[in-house]
């Protein structure tokens, strides 16, 4: 398992910056028009990406010009420390307060990236929250953090076997047919669909988000 560090050492601060910050937008979108799509690649010809869809429909996404496209390192919830800027999805739990479905370690070249806490569709009732580690406490069955964003905190378990994840670079080569993606898209009222940003696993690490 690689350091999150020594992944953004490997590919180059500046690259790895630049295309992530690209793809910040689509992560804390909340307006109509915008679908986060989750599915397998049927095909990636010229700048059509075709996704069979978690639902079981076909979706065919136009990618931009300037599009980018980033992969997921599998990383611990050891790796999470006070001050380091994450993106929790959650949801809440039966005995109170959060319990975490994955989550996202930030490059430091990303802190900030759609900061506070909103509605997300990884689940139903489920929740992102993107904001600063406060503390990181061990408990029996995983950890518990408290996360702090515009002035406010918000506590999240993690139970032990959640994913966590880093961002890490990726080609094109990697859009082969039956490979995971996120994509973080525009819907347009003729029901199109056009994306800046792809999410793709590789190496066995699926998006979990």
């Amino acid at each position: 398992m690689l350091s999150i560090s020594k992944i953004v050492s490997r590919t180059g601060t500046s690259v790895i910056a630049g295309t992530l910050l690209a793809m910040s937008a689509g992560f804390a979108a909340q307006a109509a028009d915008q679908v986060r799509v989750r599915g397998t690649v049927e095909s990636f010809e010229g700048k059509t990406l075709s996704v069979k869809t978690r639902e079981g429909t076909d979706a065919k996404i136009m990618l931009k010009d300037d599009w980018k496209i980033s992969s997921v390192a599998k990383a611990s919830v050891d790796d999470i420390k006070p001050g380091d800027f994450v993106g929790i999805a959650s949801m809440p739990t039966a005995s109170g307060g959060d319990g975490a479905l994955e989550v996202l370690i930030f490059p430091a070249a990303m802190k900030g990236t759609g900061e506070g806490s909103y509605a997300w569709d990884l689940k139903p009732n489920s929740s992102m929250t993107n904001a600063t580690v406060a503390d990181a406490v061990k408990s029996v069955d995983g950890r518990t953090v408290t996360v702090s964003y515009k002035g406010k905190e918000k506590k999240i378990s993690i139970p032990d076997g959640t994913p966590v994840v880093t961002f890490a670079p990726a080609t094109e080569a990697d859009l082969k047919a039956g490979a995971t993606v996120f994509v973080p898209s525009e819907k347009a009222a003729d029901g199109s669909m056009s994306s800046g940003r792809v999410v793709v696993g590789t190496n066995g690490v699926v998006p979990p988000m």
